[in-house]
C-alpha cells in the first residue's frame, strides 16, 4: 500500500443524524450541480487525525456535538485535475490523500454554524441519503466518495 507521498495529507466527515441521513454542505463559489461535499480539510503538523477531524468539523460546520461511529484506515486519495486553481493550501501537491471518519450528530440542529470560522466553506448545509454522495460531488473527488460511501454504507439505519 502506498502512503501517497505528493498528496496533502487530509480528514474528511461524514456526520450521520440519528435517523441516517448525512450532513451535506454545499461548497461556497461552486457552481452547481456537483457543489455538495461532507467537511473535509488539512491536518495540521503532528495533529491526531481524529482530532484533525473534529477541528474541521467545528470549524466548517460549527457542530461539536457528535460522538466517533467508525474510522477508515487506509488512505483514500484523489488526484487534482490539471486545471485546478485550488486553494493556496492545495498549491504544490498533486492531490489530497484522506483519511476518513464517520460521527453520529448528539446535538441540536442550531448548534450547526457555517460561518463558525474566519474562511467559510459552505454557505448551505442539508440533510440526505449517504448513497446520493458521489452523484453530488465534483467529478475528480467522485471515485473517492464512492470508497467513503461504501466503507460507511453499514452505518446507515
Amino acid at each position: 500500500m502506498t502512503d501517497f507521498p505528493h498528496h496533502r495529507p487530509n480528514v474528511g466527515v461524514v456526520l450521520f443524524h440519528p435517523d441516517g441521513r448525512v450532513w451535506y454542505g454545499r461548497r461556497a463559489g461552486t457552481p452547481e450541480p456537483h457543489c455538495w461535499q461532507f467537511p473535509q480539510g488539512g491536518v495540521d503538523e503532528g495533529e491526531d487525525y481524529e482530532a484533525a477531524a473534529r477541528r474541521e468539523l467545528a470549524e466548517e460546520t460549527g457542530v461539536v456535538s457528535a460522538e466517533p461511529l467508525a474510522e477508515i484506515q487506509q488512505w483514500i486519495a484523489y488526484d487534482f485535475p490539471a486545471d485546478y486553481g485550488g486553494t493556496k493550501q492545495a498549491r504544490g501537491w498533486q492531490g489530497q490523500k484522506q483519511k476518513w471518519f464517520a460521527f453520529r450528530f448528539t446535538g441540536e440542529e442550531s448548534e450547526i454554524d457555517l460561518e463558525q470560522h474566519a474562511e467559510i466553506e459552505f454557505d448551505a448545509w442539508r440533510w440526505g441519503r449517504l448513497d446520493e454522495a458521489p452523484d453530488l460531488i465534483v467529478p475528480f473527488k467522485r471515485k473517492a466518495y464512492e470508497q467513503v460511501v461504501a466503507a460507511f454504507a453499514p452505518l446507515v439505519v
